[in-house]
This record gives C-alpha cells, sequence and structure tokens, in this order.
C-alpha cells in the first residue's frame, strides 16, 4: 500500500497526540519503521546520548521518490487507510504520526531508495514549518533517517533532558527489548562513534542463546530454562531464570514480537505468538 494522508475524520479516530518526549522515544519510532518495512539489518549511531545525533540505517524495501514528502506529512501512513483495517494490522506502527512530530522539534533527513529505482532521494525537514525539501543522493537499497539537534526550537523541553549517560542507557534498555522481540533482525548500536552492541540475527536454538546471553547477560543464560507451549493458536516461548542470586533483575515481557510493560500484559493480540 502506497503512503497517503488519512482522511479527516479517520485520522481523528486514530490520533494519539504523538510526543516526543526524549531521544529513546525517537529511536523507538524510527527502529519500528525499519522493522515494518521488512529490515534485516539495522544500524542505530547516537551522538551525545541522542541530543546532537540520532541516525538509524536499514536494509528494508525504502520510499519511492514521490512518497518522500508525504512521509514526513501528518497522518501520511501505508499501514492503513480506513478503519477497518485496524481489524488486520500487523504494523507496529500505522497513525502516520512520528515522523512528523520528530521533525518539528529537529533538523530531520530521510534518504531512501526502493529496489526498483535508480537513484537515491532524500527528504529535508526543519522545525515547525514542516517544509520538505527533496534532492537526489546516493544510497543503497533501504533507508536511512537523521534527526540533528533534537528540541533545537523548544528550549524548555532541551532543558529537561538527563545527562548523555542517563539517555544513552534509555536508549540503550529500548534496544535490548527490541533485540529480544525481533531475534531474525541485526541490530548494531554505536555511541560517539564507538560500537556498543552487537546483536546477530539468530535463527537456530543455539543462535537465540547467545542472542540471549548478549542481552541478559551470562549468569542468566547459565541458570535459565527454555518454555515452549501451544495451545489451540496460541504459542508461548522464552526463558525463564531459576531462582538465582547470579540472575539479574530482567523481566521483559513480548507479545506478537512487541515489548510489552508489566501492567500492559494482559491487553489483547490479535497475531499469535509470544
Amino acid at each position: 500500500m502506497p503512503i497517503q494522508i488519512l482522511p479527516a475524520r479517520l485520522a481523528n479516530q486514530i490520533a494519539a497526540g504523538e510526543v516526543v518526549e526524549r531521544p529513546a522515544s525517537v529511536v523507538k519510532e524510527l527502529v519500528e519503521n525499519s522493522l515494518d518495512a521488512g529490515a534485516t539489518r539495522i544500524d542505530i549511531d547516537i551522538d551525545k546520548g541522542g541530543s546532537r545525533t540520532i541516525r538509524i540505517r536499514d536494509n528494508g524495501k525504502g520510499i519511492p521518490k514521490d512518497e518522500l514528502g508525504l512521509a514526513l506529512s501528518r497522518h501520511a501512513t501505508s499501514k492503513i487507510a480506513t478503519l477497518d483495517d485496524l481489524e488486520a494490522i500487523m504494523s507496529l506502527g500505522f497513525r502516520g504520526e512520528a515522523l512528523a512530530s520528530i521533525s518539528s522539534v529537529s533538523r530531520l533527513t530521510l534518504t531512501s531508495r526502493p529496489a526498483d529505482q535508480e537513484q537515491a532521494w532524500a527528504a529535508y525537514a526543519e522545525g515547525r514549518d514542516m517544509e520538505v525539501q527533496l534532492k537526489p543522493a546516493a544510497h543503497p537499497v533501504g533507508s536511512t533517517l537523521e534527526v540533528l539537534d533534537l528540541f533545537f526550537n523548544t528550549p524548555a523541553r532541551r532543558k529537561f533532558l538527563r545527562t548523555e549517560k542517563t539517555e544513552f542507557a534509555h536508549i540503550d534498555e529500548l534496544l535490548k527489548r527490541i533485540a529480544l522481540s525481533r531475534m531474525d533482525v541485526t541490530i548494531n548500536l554505536r555511541h560517539n562513534g564507538k560500537m556498543v552492541r552487537q546483536y546477530r540475527a539468530a535463527s537456530t536454538q543455539i543462535q537465540k542463546e547467545r542472542r540471549l546471553a548478549a542481552v541478559c547477560g551470562s549468569a542468566f543464560l547459565d541458570h535459565a530454562l527454555a518454555v515452549e507451549l501451544s495451545h489451540g493458536d496460541l504459542t508461548l516461548t522464552g526463558w525463564i531464570c531459576t531462582p538465582q542470586r547470579t540472575c539479574p533483575k530482567r523481566h521483559s515481557v513480548l507479545l506478537c514480537e512487541r515489548p510489552h510493560d508489566e501492567g500492559q500484559a494482559d491487553q489483547p493480540c490479535d497475531p499469535t505468538g509470544v
């Protein structure tokens, strides 16, 4: 489905008033876009805890030139076209609010190239005027989103950011949860030019256990028990830790390949699998 502006009535029905709270919320939206685009590799570069630079590059399907401008518009999405589409939504995002919200408080560049397009194009937007500039660029198949100077035009919100270490810790924790939920995707994280995390794609049980150790630590894996249960169309898989003092205090609930807060675990989920 191509990117399109949602009808006003539908946009109002599903609007969530997307707010960019901190660098980690930007990373979450952009990484989820990469996953929705079918990426099998995502590279995340962070500078100064995300306040200076957030750059996310993927090998997903890319965005055609004539849809790039729309991608940065409010309520523009390729995920749904009618309210009925929500009954079968399979994507992580669908409201079409995130990129517009991010670009309104930063200097954002979206560079993309689909496989059937010889030339890549870049779309640039800065601040609240939301005017999009297009220009040709060099880029492989996939997309790169670069967010510079987050909250440059809202000093009050920038003032409430925590230290560089704290803001990066929020990003790191977010990506650990995503790394657990999507073991089929390679995720690399750099901070200030230094490689911090490398989560290699895992398909076999041994590879999954290595990835689990990379996220939760070897102490968790040493005392973990694999769990796999099925009942009808529902499947439960994962690992639980035996009561050992060496186990870290980590509790991640993943529903339908989505990280959830513990308080959200009782919410309904349409696709099967945990």
